[in-house]
């Protein structure tokens, strides 16, 4: 089932899937995990997620998660220093950056964080701007401008990953800089992707 990006449906969902009594869940996004885990102690659950799934109390350790929940991790929000990294050597010049986050994700607060420090670390000013739907998009294009940053950093989000190759075309559109984590984004127009395969963490949430 899908909750068409509204985080606050998950827990009724996963509530009423455990009332149907299924075999497995599968949760393929941090907040679904959650919603999941909540739900049950009891059914197995599967997951993708894009934290570090240790630190956010999904499971024990990676080499024996424990209990009733496993799965795989792209490690979205650990990579976003890198993106930082990466996107401030191909425009060294940029003093300004903006940071786009979806306030609805779970994990927006760490990530923001952890990119503001390293883009602190290089010197580099950075705006960290909210979009939660497909229409704030282009106010956040506009919005750059004003803001005079001179690339974009886009932090890993359910969201945004159904919307990679819209966002890499309105980089390219508005000659803007940016970095994301999935392949669909740079081969859409945007300037660089970091991050881990989504198809390889599938397949390994399918082999569990």
């Amino acid at each position: 089932r899908w909750a068409e990006n509204q985080y606050d449906r998950l827990p009724s969902m996963a509530a009423d899937l455990v009332r149907q009594d299924v075999a497995v869940l599968a949760a393929t996004t941090t907040p679904a995990a959650r919603a999941a885990k909540a739900a049950t102690g009891t059914i197995p659950i599967v997951f993708t997620s894009i934290a570090d799934p240790v630190q956010i109390g999904f499971v024990a350790s990676l080499n024996r998660p424990g209990g009733n929940v496993t799965g795989a991790t792209m490690l979205g929000v650990e990579v976003g220093p890198k993106l930082v990294e990466l996107l401030h050597g191909a425009v060294p010049s940029v003093g300004t950056m903006a940071l786009l986050v979806n306030p609805a994700n779970p994990n927006a607060e760490t990530q923001s964080k952890s990119i503001e420090q390293a883009a602190l670390k290089l010197g580099v000013k950075l705006h960290v701007l909210n979009a939660s739907t497909e229409s704030d998009l282009d106010t956040i294009f506009a919005k750059l401008n004003q803001l005079g940053a001179g690339a974009l950093i886009i932090a890993h989000d359910v969201l945004f990953n159904a919307l990679a190759r819209q966002l890499g075309a309105l980089t390219l559109r508005n000659k803007m800089p940016a970095i994301y984590t999935l392949s669909e984004f740079a081969a859409s127009g945007g300037l660089i992707s970091y991050g881990a395969s989504r198809a390889d963490a599938w397949r390994q949430a399918g082999i569990y």
